[in-house]
């Protein structure tokens, strides 16, 4: 993909979620039919969760629950890809406790406004918010315990490099635990090439087998892609008939000390 492309996907998609923020977008995932309660249901969290959050973090974007399989335990740092509104950084907040820390990042200064407004009003002093690309994250190297991230990485043009930076800014065996999208099967050219499709992420799934080859090549090891019990209803959500070639999935790995040779295959 050209870097122009590549520019072109990222402000789409910005302006997209810059306009959710302020709620005067059309479709993403989770607003379409349902409110971000009811979506947050299906997705797996609880009553406690979104009790715990409160009103304005969640706004019903994600395909899953990352903290879910995160396994966060107290004092440790947590990044999480495309924070949005705040709602998984807040409640990997609460699982790392006073001695940990929690980093959100977004590309939308809209989301990270609404973020750090709703850090406030939580009084949630273990969260902080930077703008940044998570294809050039604003975080230091090895400096990362868990990274998380909810239906976010498919908007992203350069995946690769998206999985590269996750490397560089995890300690060594730090994990992944991510909710996202995958192609189960060939996406067809009107949806990949559509602005609501790629918004909406359904266009920018990668196939199964090349997420698992991207975070390879990465560095990571113990690779596991597994399709969600409930991904065809979440999917169809968004978009009737999605569930033919895209599913939710849970995506963990832990990193290597070091990344594979130029060309190595798992």
């Amino acid at each position: 993909m050209s870097e122009a492309i590549a520019d072109e996907t990222r402000n789409l998609v910005r302006d997209h979620y810059a306009k959710v923020s302020t709620g005067s977008a059309g479709c993403a995932p989770g607003c379409c039919g349902a409110v971000p309660s009811d979506q947050s249901r299906m997705l797996g969290y609880s009553e406690a969760d979104m009790a715990t959050v409160g009103d304005g973090a969640d706004l019903g974007l994600g395909c899953g629950n990352p903290t879910a399989i995160a396994s966060l335990r107290p004092g440790e740092t947590v990044l999480d890809l495309g924070s949005g509104g705040g709602f998984d950084a807040f409640l990997a907040a609460r699982a790392v406790g006073p001695t940990g820390k929690v980093i959100g990042v977004d590309m939308t200064p809209e989301m990270i406004d609404r973020a750090r407004t709703n850090a406030r009003k939580l009084e949630s002093r273990n969260v902080e918010f930077r703008l940044g690309e998570i294809e050039h994250l604003p975080v230091a190297d090895g400096t990362v315990d868990v990274i998380m991230s909810n239906c976010v990485i498919n908007l992203s043009p350069e995946k690769q490099a998206v999985f590269d930076e996750a490397f560089r800014v995890l300690r060594v065996g730090g994990r992944l635990a991510i909710s996202d999208v995958v192609a189960i099967a060939p996406i067809p050219e009107e949806l990949r090439t559509g602005a609501a499709a790629i918004a909406g992420c359904v266009g920018g799934a990668a196939l199964l087998d090349d997420v698992k080859r991207m975070l390879y090549q990465a560095g990571f090891e113990s690779i596991e892609v597994t399709v969600a019990p409930r991904s065809a209803e979440i999917v169809d959500s968004w978009l009737e008939g999605a569930s033919r070639y895209i599913a939710s999935a849970t995506i963990e790995a832990r990193r290597g000390t070091a990344r594979p040779a130029p060309g190595c295959c798992p």
